[in-house]
């Protein structure tokens, strides 16, 4: 049965799990592990994409992610391409390196978020790497210690995770402490790994007992959050696709982007084109590459060619037009 297409939203959290190709190590020494972080970290500050929780493990990691204005396929897609081109360059190596596609649940922020945190943290622990909390607190490839304050990672998202514990950082990171010792006793949680009913619901035993009581929502293997969650999302879905739908059967390419921006902007055509950091120039290409990417679903990789760009100028560009339709509530048609 072929794979569903993977769902993405402005604002959305992602557990995220990347497998080395038939469970190889992906991470040969800290040298590799440093790597991917330094990658990891850049990418996400330019795209403004929040981290909440990470671990990296011999053949996998784990991220969890809330997506800004730049997709999360398009996140990954620079992270995997760029780091595995560096591993089999350093490694001497060739062919693939991950699985050929990284799996993303989007998951329901309440009541997922702290769990997922917990869970992705305590993995060091579970696969044997480190022995215990304590050997956790300093180990620096997860967002365990950065949380704990042993470690800095400014791009990892610390405030908003220790601010739904306490608003003093003392205080916060005592009781983040207290409840990931808590999470020591669970075993595996298959739950937090994928979507549909029965992980969303917790197990065979809970949907039962929803059948029983005549409740029946509706589930997607790529989500994980109840019934209620799941319509919205697909409902979220299907609006997106069918907005992209509607642009191509009205012709829209590029150059009608290019001439609906020039039309709200008031500007010249050529000012979406155009090179400089020359306000009007900038605002015009700005809002060129959201409606681009978020409405026609143009890969950045384009974008750049186009704009001869580079990828993490065109990230920044559709970060702009992002904040530009907020203030302005501009719309392609």
């Amino acid at each position: 049965m072929p794979r569903k297409s993977r769902i993405d939203a402005t604002g959305a959290l992602h557990h995220i799990m990347v497998r080395g190709i038939e469970r190889r190590k992906i991470f040969e020494n800290d040298t590799d592990r440093d790597q991917l972080v330094k990658r990891l970290g850049e990418i996400l500050s330019q795209t403004k994409t929040s981290c909440y929780a990470w671990a990296l493990l011999p053949n996998h990691f784990h991220l969890l992610l809330k997506t800004g204005g730049i997709p999360v396929s398009t996140i990954m897609r620079r992270l995997l391409t760029g780091y595995a081109l560096w591993f089999n360059k350093t490694h001497r190596r060739h062919g693939h390196l991950f699985q050929n596609r990284f799996k993303s649940i989007l998951c329901q922020e309440d009541p997922y978020l702290l769990e997922l945190v917990r869970y992705i943290h305590l993995n060091p622990i579970r696969a044997g790497i480190v022995p215990d909390l304590e050997a956790l607190s300093r180990y620096g490839y997860s967002g365990h210690s950065v949380l704990l304050g042993k470690i800095k990672q400014d791009w990892q998202d610390s405030k908003e995770i220790l601010g739904m514990f306490s608003e003093n950082p003392g205080s916060a990171r005592r009781l983040y402490k207290a409840f990931v010792k808590e999470g020591l006793s669970e075993k595996k949680r298959p739950d937090l790994t994928g979507g549909g009913l029965i992980r969303s619901a917790g197990g065979w035993e809970a949907v039962k007992a929803l059948q029983k009581e005549r409740i029946f929502q509706r589930n997607d293997e790529r989500i994980l959050g109840d019934g209620d969650f799941v319509d919205q999302v697909l409902a979220s879905a299907e609006e997106e696709m069918s907005r992209r739908y509607r642009y191509r059967a009205q012709g829209f390419d590029l150059e009608k982007v290019a001439a609906r921006v020039s039309e709200v902007l008031q500007v010249s055509p050529e000012m979406v084109w155009a090179r400089g950091r020359y306000h009007s120039v900038v605002e015009a290409r700005s809002l060129f590459c959201f409606w681009a990417v978020r409405e026609l679903g143009i890969p950045l990789s384009v974008l750049g060619r186009k704009l001869g760009l580079s990828l993490p100028a065109i990230s920044k560009s559709v970060i702009r037009g992002q904040n530009i339709i907020k203030k302005q509530k501009f719309n392609l048609l």
